[in-house]
């Protein structure tokens, strides 16, 4: 396996990179020297190698990490343990990087410990070992820092349910929940309040007329500045009376998808990510779409199916089922989209808004509140700190800063364009 790069110093104190001026450091000199290395050698070359591994010279890399095993402290021998099982297992080498990171476990506890505990378990699940896993991720939560507690919770809350341990399972993910803040499911929520905005329009005579009309996406009026029809065009549907089928697949497929996003992001990040490709849908259909008028929620929920499809495809949640889920919705899509381009009285440019909103999003924002393969696979942090994922919530801020001003700025020009068709 060759999917991560370390930085061991990063789990160790500061007090392990503590000279701030020294001469060049000599790669050969290092490993010639015969004895014990000096605290200052050994830091040098723990920089080093540091170095070397954000190069890919993985190989030279483990040379200096394994001269600097067995100096006296066991803070610095942890930290070059524990940067050789990362160059090794760049090196493909991942039975002999397990062999290191367990050396680091058996060590006195330093600093190095919970990464490499973290590291054990995140191998065994690659290599199908869920009893180990689950061991190891104990150990891990037994010494993880606050801001990493859910995230071991929700790793733990996975393996346990794989190994049909239910119970134990439920209260990791509650563990694991916490940091939403809410655990409750608002998707039942919505879809009640989504049904009785819609029967009270249906059936409510002269009052629920005018509600609907309030409600409804009337691309005239956004042009004018009635920007709330951009969202609250998802709680109306048409007509129960004239067709009942609307609101009912509708809600079916809110009621499916809903409670998916909310065990991938927690129910706040889902009520937001809803808002945001109803946004998506809606300003898709004001720019392109040719009907004045349009009512309904499936362009959002498209939004959700997109972004399940893509944060399940690159983030890989560990979700029982996911495959197999991603690849139902898959073939769901390219019916409705089939459905939509060949029927009559579909609004497929806002099912296709919502899609790309959703598709574009879940690529950008890994899972927050289930643990992801990807978030296994770690990265140096700043100097003097820890690990941190490779990708997802702490990898690569800039990369997804900049995707969504692209999707902002694909917002503005959807709105342009909608303003000149409709203003």
């Amino acid at each position: 396996m060759s999917c991560r790069a370390s930085r061991p110093n990063g789990p160790a104190p500061s007090t392990l990179r503590g000279v701030t001026s020294q001469p060049p450091f000599d790669y050969q000199a290092t490993l010639a020297h015969d004895g014990p290395l000096t605290r200052e050698a050994a830091m040098a070359a723990l920089d080093r190698a540091a170095e070397l591994m954000e190069t890919a010279d993985f190989t030279d890399a483990g040379r200096l990490y394994n001269r600097v095993i067995g100096f006296n402290d066991p803070n610095v021998t942890a930290a070059a343990m524990l940067g050789l099982g990362q160059a090794l297992n760049r090196l493909d080498d991942e039975p002999g990087a397990m062999g290191a990171w367990e050396e680091v476990t058996r060590l006195p506890r330093t600093p190095s410990t919970y990464y490499a505990w973290r590291e054990l378990a995140a191998a065994r699940v690659r290599r199908s070992d869920l009893p180990g896993a689950l061991a190891a991720y104990r150990e891990a939560d037994k010494l993880a820092p606050a801001e990493d507690r859910a995230e071991i919770a929700g790793r733990l809350g996975w393996l346990s349910k794989q190994m049909g341990d239910t119970g134990a399972a439920g209260r990791y993910f509650s563990r694991a929940r916490g940091r939403d803040g809410a655990s409750f499911p608002v998707t039942p929520v919505l879809v009640a309040v989504t049904v009785i905005v819609s029967l009270v329009v249906s059936l409510g005579g002269v009052d629920g007329d005018r509600l609907g009309v309030l409600l409804q996406l009337d691309k005239v009026a956004i042009a004018q500045g009635e920007l709330w029809r951009l969202w609250t065009v998802v709680l109306v549907h048409a007509p129960v009376a004239q067709d009942p089928l609307h609101l009912i697949f509708n809600m079916y497929m809110l009621w499916i998808i809903g409670p998916v996003v909310e065990r991938l992001y927690g129910p706040w990040r889902f009520l937001l990510l809803y808002a945001v490709f109803s946004l998506g849908a809606s300003l898709m259909t004001f720019a392109i779409g040719a009907d004045q008028l349009a009512v309904g929620a499936s362009g959002a929920i498209f939004g959700l199916v997109g972004v399940v499809v893509s944060a399940g495809w690159i983030h890989r949640p560990m979700l029982s089922n996911m495959r197999g889920f991603i690849q139902q919705l898959l073939l769901l899509i390219v019916l409705n989209l089939a459905l939509g381009f060949t029927g009559q009285g579909i609004d497929n440019w806002a099912h296709i808004g919502g899609l790309v909103t959703g598709l574009w999003t879940g690529a950008l924002l890994a899972p927050t509140a289930v643990p992801t393969l990807r978030s296994m696979w770690l990265r140096p942090g700043p100097a003097g700190g820890g690990m941190v994922p490779a990708f997802g919530a702490a990898g690569n801020a800039g990369l997804r800063l900049a995707g969504f001003l692209a999707l902002a700025a694909f917002f503005v020009l959807l709105w342009t364009m909608g303003v000149a068709a409709w203003g």
